[in-house]
């Protein structure tokens, strides 16, 4: 069984940034793609990005419109961990985010392919 926790939420301005990470447990987090997603009240929790394994030790990013240009994606598969800088934030951008993995990357976009979540954290951006 895989772990994960997330860390770095809270309350930001518009503008503002936040970096979120979030902690992996398990020896096969390298061939693993890990993803982002969030759900704000009364929505559907949405896909915000990803970075999915493409074998051989190569990982490919993928965001969600609302996020490209603002958002950024890493991993550090020595600390199995992996992050999410969020710069010009959003009143829009405010939900809980999730950090999840699953094995390979087929259905990546999509949250009911995912086999770990972590317990989520807060963001919150005020106007």
């Amino acid at each position: 069984q895989v772990q994960l926790v997330e860390s770095g939420g809270g309350l930001m301005q518009v503008g503002g940034s936040l970096r979120l990470s979030c902690a992996a447990s398990g020896r096969t987090f390298s061939s693993y793609s890990m993803g982002w997603f969030r759900q704000a009240p009364g929505k559907e929790r949405e896909f915000v990005a990803a970075t999915r394994w493409g074998g051989f030790g190569t990982y490919y990013a993928d965001y969600a419109d609302s996020v490209k240009g603002r958002f950024t994606i890493f991993r550090d598969n020595t600390k199995n961990a992996v992050y999410l800088q969020m710069n010009s934030l959003k009143p829009d951008d405010t939900g809980v985010y999730y950090c999840a993995a699953k094995s390979g990357s087929v259905n990546y976009k999509s949250p009911a392919s995912y086999d770990y979540w972590g317990p989520g954290t807060q963001v919150t951006v005020s106007s």
